[in-house]
């Protein structure tokens, strides 16, 4: 699939991507090393490729990287310099024409503006602070590279200011070294080991207050955590460093995931465009996401930083360790963190009312979404573009997926597939499809019709029925699922959709399933859950002394519209 940045098309609209049209790259780049000197009219950064021919790249293969507004100042390959007629440089994009067959290095010098910067994607200045944004495809603002998810490399950048202009600087990864020189230049250069893609790069430099505190891992080591804020708001970051550390002893417990840096860096600035970035051992915020001041923050603000935190510090493992292969897959990322951070939460605070919030955010938010002329599967097989889909489709209703998916499987079996998962994708990117097929493998289940609910857009309405028989003592259960047309999707096929559910006594209380017996037919009963895969589904209890009510649908076990009708008297 071509790289050029631009994706218009002659008429000056946006092109069309599609899923189907995915290829690997031709070329791959395992490395990046990059300078980047900051000063408050141009930043140069200076960045050294380690490319190489992907396996059936053919010699003479064009390789072309995504740019954009950047200022050319020097191109080399091997250390010798490019002529013109090596390369084809338009402003934006830059093409080598007949790259080396094989291993080589590629030196870029550039000029970007950061005070010009107003669609503050890559390298932005505001309130005075240098600060990046990169996703989903802001790093080709920056230097010319291979800006795409499934391309990761690993990263060392040395980054340089003035003291009194920057006297903080930070990037990725473990800092390595730092110093200062003769002409009052100070330096930090950070390497981060894990392969990344660029979407996960920053770098931030400016004067910043500092908040700092210790983490022990589960095993025994010491990582440095540091919140930075705009100077004298350093007092108002203790409650969001207290969420990290909770956040981290409970990804080590819940899931075994542990922290993989010796430094854990938080910046926090009041200009940031987005709510939050995952960045790789570098998150940035937002700083109303961080801060809370302890004479007048709210039980409310309190419960939004602590989610927020756990959510961008979560994605280190969804997200980071194990990305998306393209952008198609985004709610492989935001869907399994969003259900990682309600957990979280719920252990954190109350499981019914977090529950009760998250399904009030969902038929609030993604319901209209699916009833809407924009409604979209949680992984969309086209779009013109990317940012329209940072949406509650794929967020909340992608986390309404793996919870199904958990709810499925049981606690330990869901928890055997994501160590599977961990253990064979790490650093790597990858598919809802290597997702599912991880759950498969330890499961020993056919989960393809489940997959459905990734690619299948709208909400199923269920509607159920019941028809209680004295003289039998038997409760009929009719069940049936309906999903109405979406935009490229006029016929619908069932999905599988768990359904938890009890037998209710005259006296309140939940009937022994024991006390009954059960038959299904268009379902599978298993245990306290109805797995309806077909369109309609009979369920019958029998060896009911007195007539019980029907509890359905649980914890709201599946993101569906019910319509339930009890009629006690027949």
């Amino acid at each position: 699939m071509p790289t050029t940045n631009s994706n218009a098309t002659d008429t000056g609209r946006p092109e069309m991507k599609y899923l189907k049209d995915y290829r690997p790259t031709e070329y791959t780049v395992s490395h990046v090393d990059m300078v980047v000197r900051v000063a408050p009219d141009c930043c140069q950064i200076t960045t050294r490729l380690s490319v190489a021919p992907a396996p059936g790249t053919q010699p003479g293969t064009a390789l072309e990287l995504d740019g954009e507004d950047l200022e050319l100042v020097d191109l080399k390959i091997d250390g010798t310099r490019l002529q013109e007629q090596d390369y084809d440089f338009s402003g934006n994009g830059l093409t080598l024409v007949n790259p080396p067959t094989k291993a080589f290095t590629l030196k870029s010098v550039v000029n970007v503006y950061p005070e010009k910067n107003t669609r503050l994607m890559g390298l932005y200045r505001s309130n005075g602070i240098w600060c990046t944004q990169c996703e989903p495809e802001g790093f080709r603002r920056i230097t010319f590279m291979l800006d795409r998810p499934d391309v990761m490399a690993t990263y060392r950048v040395r980054m340089e200011a003035l003291q009194g202009i920057a006297p903080v600087l930070l990037s990725n990864g473990n800092l390595h070294q730092n110093g200062t020189l003769a002409d009052g230049t100070h330096f930090a250069v950070y390497e981060d080991p894990h392969p990344k893609p660029t979407y996960l790069f920053a770098c931030v430099a400016g004067q910043l207050d500092r908040l700092e505190d210790d983490f022990i891992t589960g095993s025994k080591k010491k990582v440095n955590l540091s919140i930075y804020c705009e100077p004298g708001k350093a007092d108002q970051c203790a409650y969001a460093m207290d969420s990290l550390k909770r956040a981290m002893r409970w990804d080590e417990k819940r899931f075994g995931r542990e922290y993989d840096l010796e430094m854990f860096n938080i910046v926090a600035v009041s200009d940031f465009n987005m709510g939050a970035m995952e960045n790789k051992g570098l998150n940035i915020f937002n700083d109303r996401y961080i801060l809370a001041d302890p004479g007048n923050a709210t039980d409310r603000d309190h419960a939004q930083i602590e989610r927020i935190v756990a959510h961008e510090y979560f994605h280190n493992w969804t997200g980071n360790r194990i990305t998306c292969r393209d952008w198609f897959q985004l709610c492989l990322k935001e869907g399994l963190t969003v259900y990682r951070d309600q957990e979280f939460t719920s252990d954190m605070r109350s499981r019914p009312v977090k529950r009760i919030e998250d399904v009030r955010t969902l038929e609030t938010h993604q319901f209209p979404e699916d009833l809407g002329p924009l409604a979209h599967p949680p992984r969309p097989d086209r779009y013109t573009e990317i940012d329209n889909f940072y949406t509650a489709t794929v967020y909340e209703k992608g986390a309404e997926v793996v919870r199904m998916l958990a709810t499925l499987l049981g606690k330990t079996l869901f928890r055997k597939g994501c160590d599977l998962y961990f253990e064979r994708h790490d650093g790597q990117a990858v598919t809802i499809e290597d997702w599912i097929a991880v759950f498969e493998e330890v499961s020993g289940r056919n989960l393809e019709q489940f997959a459905k609910w990734y690619t299948q857009a709208g909400t199923p309405r269920l509607k159920v029925r019941e028809k209680w028989d004295a003289d039998r003592q038997s409760l009929e259960v009719t069940l049936s699922q309906t999903i109405d047309p979406t935009p490229g999707q006029a016929e619908k096929d069932p999905l599988l959709v768990p359904l938890k559910f009890g037998l209710v006594n005259p006296e309140g209380a939940d009937m022994d399933p024991g006390s009954f017996t059960v038959q299904a037919s268009g379902a599978e009963i298993n245990d306290s859950m109805i797995e309806m895969n077909g369109a309609k589904a009979k369920v019958v209890f029998s060896g009911l002394l007195n007539r019980p009510v029907l509890s359905i649908l649980r914890e709201f076990s599946a993101p569906v519209r019910l319509d339930l009708k009890q009629n006690m008297r027949g």
